[in-house]
């Protein structure tokens, strides 16, 4: 494996952690907090600013590493005609549903937020964060199933 394979590996790795961890996080510790008003509107403004730029970054560097490591590791029949291309395939899929939700539930909660409210933008978003989770999850036990 050459050096390049190696740091687009090890990048597409720890970018993935990092995102659906984050996702996690956001949707398991910092929700409940919103959902019950125990944060600032500011705060929680902040912290959905910096979720959502993460996850933007992150949807384009495992877009670049993906893409590299697929192109090098598999081939259209590989990646149509075998179960690992199918996991590929299935993960490529869920990284763009968990783009997508963060880029909406980001989108309700804001409209609140902007009148200072938290309760109910969190509520708003509340279905599409706990969504993200579901698919960061499901990300993750696709990628264990990738590295057997």
């Amino acid at each position: 494996m050459a050096l390049i394979d190696t740091v687009m590996a090890t990048v597409h790795l720890v970018v993935g952690g990092l995102w659906t961890g984050s996702v996690l996080f956001f949707a398991l510790a910092v929700l409940p907090t919103a959902r019950s008003g125990d944060i600032r509107a500011n705060s929680f403004e902040s912290i959905i600013s910096r979720l959502t730029m993460g996850s933007r970054i992150g949807a384009l560097l495992m877009f670049v590493t993906g893409g590299h490591l697929a192109g090098t590791r598999y081939t259209v029949g590989t990646l149509f005609g075998s179960g690992r291309g199918h996991l590929v395939l299935t993960m490529l899929a869920l990284w763009l549903v968990l783009t997508a939700l963060v880029e909406i539930a980001q989108s309700r909660a804001k409209d609140g937020l902007e009148r200072k409210k938290v309760r109910t933008p969190a509520e708003n978003a509340a279905p599409l964060y706990l969504g993200a989770a579901l698919v960061a999850v499901l990300l993750l036990v696709n990628a264990g199933l990738l590295l057997n």
